[in-house]
């Protein structure tokens, strides 16, 4: 059934029936009861699209995540759904994986679904040209684009991220501090996230006096059970390391299975510190020493920016939140 045949049954208007379907007050009551009981009994359903035409909105926000087995992007993604809930909004999910290709041919499909907002959940969605860049900034030319845990400076771009610079740098200046010396870091992207972690260890490094290494910054494998084996075997070649910073909690995972294959006595031998404050951290023994990044606060924000952006309201394009940093059995802070 369609809005003609709601219209023929009530001796309306098809214009009558789309006034009682988008909420219009010029529409008497007595005329609106009519269209719905008419809509009840041959049980019409209002198209979301058709009418997300007619009121220039979908109440629709689309949401891109490039690896929903993240725990960090899961549980952004639990919150940002929960939360759009709660303002009315309904949300398209595309798990869109990493290559510039693919991130680029999922937003074309978002904005054919004429969502109100795009939500980028991870600073991979950042490229490292102005040229890769482009389809976000054409997007935000048509809709407001709201970015989780990354930056870019644009019109209608809206960025809501950590202070994760700051956060690597005071872990790894209290590591040293405390005497830790030869202080690895582990990462697995070089994206905006990754790249402000990473510069925030070096500082760190660095305001202690400490020579800044190549070989104590190692780009690792996504996988804990391969990092582990990548640290026996540098350490194996004579790698000595008494303090490990990961840029997340599954790589300080893999550290605790390194230090155990080769008896190394955590935290006195060997502190370890994760990133995310994720599950992972507490499912260890002993628990890990993590930077809690608030992927709820995060992820609230953002829905809270958004919600103001669509009211047609000021926001700032950059609202950064502070880390804290949880504290458990692998570091002597």
């Amino acid at each position: 059934m369609n809005i003609y045949d709601v219209s023929q049954k009530a001796g309306v208007s098809i214009a009558t029936v789309s006034r009682v379907l988008n909420g219009n007050p010029n529409v008497s009551e007595t005329t609106r009861q009519k269209v719905l009981s008419v809509m009840r009994e041959i049980g019409y359903t209002p198209n979301v699209f058709a009418r997300g035409l007619g009121l220039n909105t979908m109440h629709t926000i689309g949401i891109m995540c490039a690896d929903s087995s993240d725990p960090f992007l899961a549980n952004a993604v639990y919150y940002l759904e929960q939360n759009l809930r709660k303002n009315g909004y309904d949300s398209f999910l595309c798990c869109t994986g990493y290559d510039l290709v693919n991130k680029q041919k999922y937003l074309q499909l978002l904005l054919s679904k004429r969502v109100d907002a795009v939500i980028l959940v991870g600073s991979s969605f950042i490229e490292a040209t102005k040229k890769d860049n482009a389809y976000l900034l054409e997007a935000a030319e048509t809709i407001p684009v709201m970015i989780i845990n990354g930056y870019i400076s644009h019109p209608n771009i809206f960025c809501t991220l950590c202070d994760d610079y700051q956060a690597v740098y005071d872990v790894t200046n209290q590591l040293a501090e405390q005497g830790r010396k030869d202080i690895l870091y582990l990462y697995t992207s070089r994206s905006y996230s990754g790249l402000q972690k990473l510069s925030g260890y070096k500082s760190g490094i660095q305001t202690n006096n400490l020579p800044l290494r190549e070989e104590m910054m190692l780009s690792c494998p996504n996988d804990i059970a391969s990092t582990r084996d990548m640290l026996i075997e540098v350490y194996d070649k004579g790698l000595r390391f008494d303090a490990v910073v990961a840029s997340e909690d599954q790589l300080a995972v893999a550290a605790m299975k390194f230090a155990k294959q080769k008896n190394l006595s955590v935290p006195d031998e060997l502190s370890i510190v994760g990133y995310n404050n994720s599950i992972l951290s507490s499912c260890t023994d002993p628990e890990i020493t993590s930077i809690d990044n608030h992927v709820e606060t995060l992820s609230i924000t953002t829905i809270s920016t958004l919600m103001r952006v669509l009211e047609g309201n000021d926001v700032p394009n950059k609202t950064t939140i502070s880390n804290d940093i949880i504290i458990r059995e692998t570091t002597n802070f």
